[in-house]
């Protein structure tokens, strides 16, 4: 199983996530860690593991009621609290600038891998957690040992109404665009939904 890299920044950030993120949501900021790291090394994708580590964990804060903004887009105003968190870790400002583009990438049109890596796996891996995409990148044993460790919860429909809440206040944000596009017959169609294991 993919561990977290040991680093005070990474240990800081999951204390970040736990305090206040619901279950399902902390389980999926982690197993978006691990599948995004588990496709890195299947396709030798080079990354900056700390980095791409913290981004992930706090890439759903702006869904969290403290930190959820009434005028920015979720992924926006998580990206702002990244940047703060970075610079408070000890960061220089533009190691904190990467964690909050990272974050408001991962909500855009695909990023290459080669263009920047930790963009392209957190987008591969949240779009597998949530809408099944590139379902073949994960085969089921793996499914099942993630799974296991960290269980969804009810992530779907939690994550459902989240963004559902972010379309009726931000028509304009890509989560609305998202709603607009059948996320939810896209959510319900995941086989981690329909087939956890």
């Amino acid at each position: 199983m993919i561990t977290f890299p040991d680093t005070p920044a990474t240990a800081a950030a999951l204390a970040v996530a736990t305090r206040y993120c619901s279950p399902a949501l902390l389980n999926h900021c982690i197993r978006s860690y691990v599948w995004g790291a588990m496709y890195a090394a299947a396709h030798a994708i080079a990354f900056d593991d700390e980095l791409y580590c913290v981004a992930a964990l706090l890439h759903d804060a702006g869904l969290t009621e403290p930190f959820d903004s009434h005028r920015l887009p979720f992924e926006e105003a998580g990206g702002e609290l990244a940047w703060v968190f970075g610079v408070a870790a000890g960061w220089p400002p533009e190691r904190a600038d990467r964690a909050r583009e990272i974050i408001v990438l991962h909500m855009r049109d695909d990023v290459p891998a080669a263009a920047d890596p930790e963009a392209h796996v957190l987008q591969v891996a949240t779009s597998w957690e949530v809408v099944g995409r590139h379902a073949a990148e994960f085969p089921a044993p793996a499914r099942a040992e993630v799974l296991a460790r960290y269980p969804r919860l009810g992530f779907g429909a939690e994550f459902l109404g989240c963004f559902e809440d972010q379309a009726g206040r931000k028509p304009g944000s890509a989560a609305a665009a998202s709603v607009r596009r059948d996320v939810a017959g896209r959510i319900a169609a995941n086989p981690l939904e329909t087939h956890p294991a």
